[in-house]
């Protein structure tokens, strides 16, 4: 695939995921590398949508550290039972927060972040290794339509990897 993205200007969220999805697919077929596939990912979606913030969160040692993300500076760590990350790898669903002033034990990484969704990603054993998050400086920014199409694009980053050996896969 070309290092160029196509969306359509203007164009919905829902038909802006439908067109991303055979480009992620076409970004990450045959490349193994977990870390290659989650920074094109991140990138993808921070430039198709202009988010605030894409990031992954990858389980080491009993806590989420930083992987590969596109926006300002982020928490490094992160524990599994805290803020919305924790909350997503606990109940393994993907979490919207329309405002994270009113979600309890928000962790704030940055202050401009106003609405946030989260979205699990499982390893082929079916334990959770790791998450998507996207935050928004727009209050409700994120609806079902965002859940359907983050976790569209998080099935097709499973499906890259599932086989592949990485040290975070196999601890």
């Amino acid at each position: 695939m070309a290092e160029a993205l196509a969306v359509t200007l203007g164009a919905t969220r829902k038909l802006i995921y439908g067109e991303i999805k055979p480009q992620i697919e076409a970004l990450v077929e045959g490349e193994t590398d977990l870390i290659a596939n989650l920074a094109n990912v991140a990138a993808v979606l921070k430039e198709a949508f202009g988010f605030f913030w894409v990031g992954f969160y990858l389980g080491k040692g009993g806590e989420f550290v930083l992987g590969p993300f596109q926006g300002p500076i982020a928490c490094t760590r992160i524990p599994f039972n805290k803020g919305v990350c924790g909350h997503a790898y606990t109940t393994r669903e993907t979490v919207i927060v329309p405002d994270v002033d009113k979600f309890p034990g928000h962790i704030a990484c940055a202050s401009a972040s106003r609405s946030e969704i989260v979205v699990p990603i499982f390893a082929s054993n079916g334990q959770v290794f790791g998450v998507l998050d996207v935050d928004s400086d727009q209050v409700d920014d994120f609806t079902e339509v965002d859940r359907e199409g983050l976790e569209q694009i998080i099935r097709i980053l499973e499906r890259a990897i599932q086989g592949h050996t990485h040290p975070v896969l196999d601890e």
